[in-house]
């Protein structure tokens, strides 16, 4: 390497622009889910999901991190973000950002419409509508809308209305048909009516939908009697809806119910309007809505894209994916269904969505039926209204077990569910604990202890996903089962730990196994990389692979440009933000990075080391987790790291899943150093290597039962990361 270039590098690693944004690798993140609903590869309807949820990610984007950084510009806070970066030039480059994916979002779904019309699927006007159709609109809507819409002229003695988070409205320029002034009139549009109404079969063909704002268009006479529609505008606010709590809350509870009702009246972030609008209009609401022009958004096309995910309609099958019906592991169908049993007899691994998370909740429920188990402790962070693992929690205690629920309510967007279900706990004889105010429990853990003979005995559950029956079919998870006496007991210092302090002690439990966040977690990981770097450095067999969400740590992204400058392979699955910098000569070009997005969404978070031998190997430090690599997670919340210790699971692991997707071919994204992503293409003419069609297709190997065998996925060349 050239001495210019070996300087440039050296200062490249003492500068912050060794790092990228956080904020624009979540959006880049987000342009790749967008990308998704242009894939030809997908069916119709899917396409239009990944637009959906696209629109629906930027919400909440939009509701927390653009929000912050506009708070802390109000405030003056000129503070540097790690990349070196103010919060003002943060906005400035986030909103050009977002701009520009809200113009791809509106081209997408003009090019999905007209896909759909090819299909028979229509979404129209109101001047589409026949004489039947619109006579059976008129009668659903009196049915139906008319009787929930609150139709209001705004005036002195009627002020404008406090609009919530994410509520439309249609604002109307409205003028008299028999002279005088003219007035705005307001229709906020229900929350709980579909924005997509289908209408009745008539002599048309096919499947057609109208939209409720054309709706309510067509009947403004009832709703402004005396007018006529000069103009209109359609328009939607996103309010700031992060929460803060008070350090020293004696009730954590009621200052979260106070919380979750101001989360509706927070500040306005962005006021989506439709550019189409007359401008007197436009200025109208923005003045009486108290607007900053900094707020707005105009929009040349549809508001409120995330809605559109109704359109997706079940008869229309060859336009969905091919149903998939997640496997139930034949191991424990060999034990007769009898889980405890499973797991006693050897750990497994159950993988989600490939492999059915009723596993987790028949754990939860045999435990709670079994009159020889006599307590479970339970973590949930984010679950169902009617959970089946908390009926079942609910059910053991009213047998008189002892049942301890760690319930976080700070969870966020899911408080107000979580606050319900602790209470629904607490009245059911459950022992509910909220962790601490300053640190989330986001660990996935769950313990039965289960008396045999004289003894007592552990059963573990440790995961990387939520207890959360619906997003197990989409997410991908593990769920590992032990009986192994250690775990069991460091699962019941963790539960401890939690119970007993008022805020996490500087000292870790003593642990056997497993690590924890906020006190040692990041600690070991530091030292699990500089353990390779050594290897390296004397000329021996090294390596890192690892999956996560999200990278964004400084002092754990170092540790890895160390490890890359000693000469360690390092191969990453990083679904979303990646603030680390592959590829860069001198500093990562050992890296690689690739990110997943297909159709189940990645989020198990796997560590692999090669401790000596070259991977995969049957000596690898092999660990799961629920923690990605944020400071968040690594030290303001309760995580854990689980090392993989049985040998077929850690097989399963490794050679298996982690393989599948560091050699995945269909849905990868390749990372450049600049922080955008190119599509992998395969070098194969045909069947190229998908890792969900591999899962899909192949039971775990901890799972798979005596007389299943399994074909490992091929270990390909790994991808190099684009220069």
């Amino acid at each position: 390497m050239a001495d210019g270039q070996q300087r440039l590098n050296k200062q490249l690693l003492g500068s912050p622009q060794r790092f990228l944004n956080r904020e624009l690798s979540w959006l880049e993140f987000n342009q790749r889910v967008l990308e998704e609903a242009g894939n030809p590869a997908h069916p119709l309807l899917e396409r239009l999901r990944f637009l959906s949820i696209s629109a629906s990610n930027l919400d909440e984007f939009d509701m927390v991190r653009y929000a912050g950084l506009r708070e802390q510009v109000r405030a003056g806070v000129t503070k540097l973000s790690q990349d070196g970066l103010t919060p003002a030039l943060q906005v400035a480059e986030v909103e050009a950002a977002a701009l520009r994916l809200i113009g791809g979002q509106l081209q997408r779904w003009r090019d999905l419409k007209a896909e759909l019309e090819g299909e028979g699927i229509h979404v129209l006007a109101a001047s589409d509508l026949t004489k039947r159709e619109r006579a059976d609109i008129e009668a659903y809507f009196h049915a139906n809308i008319f009787p929930i819409l609150t139709p209001l002229a705004i005036d002195p003695a009627h002020p404008f209305p406090f609009i919530p988070n994410l509520g439309f409205t249609i604002a109307f320029d409205l003028q008299p048909m028999n002279g005088g002034e003219e007035q705005v009139g307001i229709v906020p549009m229900p929350t709980f009516v579909r924005r997509f109404i289908r209408l009745s079969k008539g002599t048309k063909p096919g499947i057609r939908f109208i939209a409720l704002e054309d709706v309510i268009g067509l009947f403004l006479p009832t709703l402004f009697p005396g007018f006529k529609e000069a103009g209109r505008c359609l328009f939607r606010i996103v309010r700031d809806s992060d929460i803060e709590i008070e350090e020293e809350s004696e009730d954590l509870i009621r200052e979260f119910e106070v919380l979750l009702k101001q989360r509706r009246r927070g500040r306005i972030v962005r006021l989506r309007m439709q550019m189409s609008a007359p401008e007197k209009l436009r200025l109208f609401i923005m003045r009486e809505i108290g607007a900053e022009p900094s707020d707005i958004v105009l929009y040349d096309g549809i508001l409120g894209m995330a809605r559109l995910s109704e359109l997706i309609v079940d008869d229309r099958p060859d336009l969905l994916f091919t149903p998939y019906e997640p496997r139930y592991p034949e191991r424990i169908k060999e034990m007769g269904g009898d889980i405890l049993s499973a797991i006693r007899a050897k750990d497994i691994i159950v993988h989600h969505p490939f492999e059915s998370f009723d596993v987790v909740v028949e754990f939860v429920r045999q435990a709670a039926a079994d009159p020889q188990v006599v307590a479970i402790k339970q973590t949930l962070y984010r679950t169902t209204v009617n959970s089946p693992i908390v009926g079942a929690l609910i059910e053991a205690a009213e047998s008189g077990k002892t049942v301890t629920a760690l319930v976080e309510i700070k969870a966020r967007f899911d408080e107000e569910a979580n606050l319900r279900l602790a209470r629904d706990l607490e009245r059911a004889g459950v022992q509910v604990v909220y962790g601490f105010i300053e640190y989330k429990t986001h660990a996935k853990v769950s313990l039965v202890v289960r008396r045999e003979g004289s003894e007592l005995r552990t059963y573990t559950h440790f995961g990387t996903g939520n207890y959360h029956p619906v997003n197990a079919r989409i997410y991908t998870d593990l769920s590992l089962f032990t009986a192994d006496p250690a775990l069991g007991r460091d699962a019941n210092r963790l539960f401890n730990f939690v119970t007993a302090n008022r805020e996490p002690p500087d000292v870790a439990p003593d642990f056997e196994t497993i690590s924890m966040a906020p006190v040692n977690l990041k600690e070991h990981l530091l030292e699990m990389i500089e353990a390779e770097a050594i290897a390296a450095r004397k000329k021996k067999p090294c390596g890192i692979w690892a999956k996560m969400n999200s990278l964004v740590d400084g002092e754990v992204i170092d540790a890895l440009y160390r490890a890359s400058q000693a000469g360690v392979p390092i191969a990453l699955v990083v679904r979303g933000i990646c603030c680390l910098r592959p590829g860069i000569p001198g500093l990562s070009e050992n890296i690689t990075v690739k990110s997943i997005v297909g159709r189940f969404l990645e989020h198990a978070r796997i560590l692999c080391f090669a401790n000596g031998e070259a991977l995969p190997s049957p000596n690898a430090k092999v660990f799961m987790s629920s923690a990605d690599w944020m400071p968040r997670n690594l030290m303001r919340r309760v995580e854990v790291l689980v090392p993989i210790q049985n040998p077929t699971v850690h097989r399963q692991v490794m050679n298996q899943i982690m393989v599948a997707n560091l050699n995945d071919e269909q849905q990868s994204w390749l990372m450049h150093s600049d922080g955008t992503y190119e599509r992998y293409r395969s070098k194969a003419t045909e069947g190229a290597f998908s890792a969900h069609g591999y899962f899909m297709a192949n039971p775990s190997l901890s799972g798979r039962g005596s007389a299943l065998e399994v074909s490992l996925p091929p270990r390909l060349t790994l991808p190099q990361a684009p220069k």
